[in-house]
Parts: structure tokens; C-alpha cells; sequence
């Protein structure tokens, strides 16, 4: 997506813990918009293949979550990590990661991952329709800028990771600080 482009309007079905159920399971579904995630708010979105894969697991997932107060010292209210799954996998996913302060979203119709161009086939690996591994800032639910691994297709034969990671993030965040203050 361009800077400056608006994030589509998507209504994402979750999960949210409500102790007033009780049980061994004390989740109800709670209906959460583009607009609920991204309103008046400054934030870093990312995306990536699936939850519990190896380099969503051990790099880009928790160097969001170490790194949240570098981001926060840049003016980053939020960080939310979206994946073409349900909420039932991102919420553990979230919990066997040991989030504290990256927020998940569940995408599990790739409705959201299409609307923004990046819904890819990963058949060659039996993941089926996943995202394409991006990150971007958002501000007031808009592209303030757009980080694309390169080589977008489908069946891609590698992984591609870098250009979205929390350091090239950060540095942008950096140097568009620098560019402010001059």
C-alpha cells in the first residue's frame, strides 16, 4: 500500500476472555473493526505467514514485543501482529509467546490481508491462502509508510524477512524523527 492510502474497513472476529462466563473456557466473540484497532491512534502492523512458525515465532514476533519501548519513545501507540488464522490460534499464539504488549488480530478470511493486496497461496508448504510478510506504520488509520519483503507471489520458494523487521521499523521511525526536528 501507498503512504497515505486508508487501511480497509474489516470487521475481524475474535475472542475475548470474559470471567462472568466461567467454565474451562471463559471466551465470548467480539466483533473488532479497522476503525476499533486503528482510530486516533499511531501504530505498527504486522503481518506474516502464520502463527507458530519458526521465524514468525523466534524473530519478528518477539523483537516487536522486546522492543515495544523503543517504539513507544517514537510515538508508536500500539503494535498489532496479524495473521491469516483464527482467533482461536492467534490467542494461543499469543499466550505461549508471553505477550505483554503486542496486541493479535486475527484474520482468519484473509479479508483484510486481500483488501491490502498481500493475500498469497502457500500451497507448496499446505498453508493455503496466508499473508505475505509486511509491516507498516499506521496512523489514524492510515499508510504513513509501507514495509513489503521483497518478491511477492505465490508458492514463493523462501521466506523472505528483513525489511520488516522491528530494526528496519524502528530506523524509519528514527530517521523520520530526525527529519521532523530538522
Amino acid at each position: 500500500m501507498l503512504p497515505g492510502s486508508k487501511l480497509p474497513s474489516v470487521t475481524f472476529r475474535t475472542r475475548v476472555r470474559d470471567d462472568s462466563l466461567g467454565g474451562p473456557n471463559p471466551f465470548r466473540w467480539q466483533d473488532m473493526t479497522t476503525e476499533d484497532y486503528f482510530a486516533g491512534k499511531r501504530c505498527v502492523l504486522f503481518a506474516l505467514p502464520g502463527a507458530f512458525t519458526p521465524t514468525c515465532s523466534t524473530y519478528q514476533l518477539p523483537g516487536f514485543e522486546k522492543g515495544f519501548a523503543d517504539f513507544q519513545a517514537h510515538g508508536i501507540d500500539a503494535i498489532y501482529c496479524l495473521s491469516v488464522n483464527d482467533s482461536f490460534v492467534m490467542n494461543q499464539w499469543a499466550k505461549a509467546q508471553g505477550l505483554e504488549n503486542v496486541q493479535v488480530i486475527p484474520d482468519g478470511s484473509g479479508e483484510f490481508t486481500r483488501r491490502v493486496g498481500m493475500l498469497v497461496r502457500k500451497d507448496n508448504l499446505g498453508f493455503g491462502l496466508r499473508s505475505w510478510r509486511y509491516a507498516a506504520i499506521v496512523k489514524d488509520g492510515r499508510v504513513e509508510a509501507w514495509f513489503e519483503e521483497p518478491g511477492l507471489c505465490d508458492n514463493h520458494g523462501e521466506d523472505p524477512y528483513g525489511v520488516s523487521s522491528p530494526d528496519t521499523v524502528l530506523e524509519w521511525l528514527a530517521a523520520d524523527a530526525q527529519g521532523a526536528a530538522a
